[in-house]
């Protein structure tokens, strides 16, 4: 069993904030191995991003990384990294003893619905699985999650685990997009899918990013947790016996052709 904490806070325009909020978030996750915190958990989407943007030594990842080793889980938040004339959005992983282990560069940027990240926001090229709480885990940030082929590519690295991290926006049918496409890639893998997206925060910003709806799947589909709307830390546990059970009646990874 691994225990994994599903930290669903609302993110606010404020990286010292929001560094509180996650500090807050993993002093609630007492035994937990890992926290995974939304996408964009150092601002809120907008043109501040480029003004905010941090390297991985800066305050807020470093920040993350104290209390990652205070607490003793490992970590992965989203944060905006900077790069050349855009910013990056990077999932940052941080080990129990507050070391990154990795960082993973969003590849599929959200130019739909009328946005149009890319023009902020420069992508990345390669996935990423990194070893965190004795599990090997998948990166995948929010648009990524429409895209099959790269939760097969990390189930081709060696993934155990997705991390879905989101700041997924709202709209007609938005909510339920996110459900079916998480429940999907844990099925179609037959992968334990941890996803986590932020707590709505209208108080804050009425920008519509976040829908809350975190969630934990398990192999074969089923959804084991569903935070709801509002903020809130869950412990929930990855059970890795049921993984070879799900495969065994389930081996469609051993039936791939292509």
């Amino acid at each position: 069993m691994t225990t994994i904490a599903l930290c669903q806070i609302p993110v606010s325009p404020d990286p010292s904030t929001n560094l509180k909020r996650a500090r807050e978030a993993l002093a609630a996750a007492e035994g937990a191995d890992l926290a995974i915190f939304p996408e964009a958990t150092l601002t809120r989407y907008g043109r501040r991003i480029t003004s905010l943007a941090e390297p991985l030594d800066g305050p807020f990842v470093t920040g993350l990384a104290e209390s990652a080793r205070a607490h003793g889980l490992a970590v992965i938040a989203g944060t905006f990294e900077t790069g050349g004339d855009r910013v990056r959005n990077t999932a940052v992983a941080i080990d129990a003893q507050g070391a990154i282990t990795a960082a993973y560069r969003k590849i599929h940027l959200f130019d739909s619905f009328g946005a149009k990240e890319s023009d902020l926001v420069e992508p990345g090229a390669e996935p990423v699985v990194t070893e965190l709480a004795g599990l090997k885990v998948g990166l995948v940030t929010c648009y990524d999650v429409r895209f099959p082929e790269l939760a097969r590519a990390l189930v081709d690295k060696g993934a155990e685990m997705f991390a879905v991290i989101a700041a997924w926006g709202s709209g007609p049918l938005k909510e339920d997009h996110w459900i079916t496409l998480v429940r999907a890639r844990a099925l179609e893998n037959t992968m334990w899918t941890a996803a986590v997206g932020q707590a709505p925060n209208p108080a804050e910003s009425s920008d519509g990013y976040g829908v809350g709806r975190s969630m934990l799947v398990d192999p074969l589909g089923v959804v084991r947790a569903d935070l709801g709307t509002g903020p809130a830390t869950r412990l929930v546990e990855i059970d890795h016996e049921w993984t070879a059970t799900a495969r065994a009646t389930l081996p469609c990874l051993e039936h791939r052709v292509l």
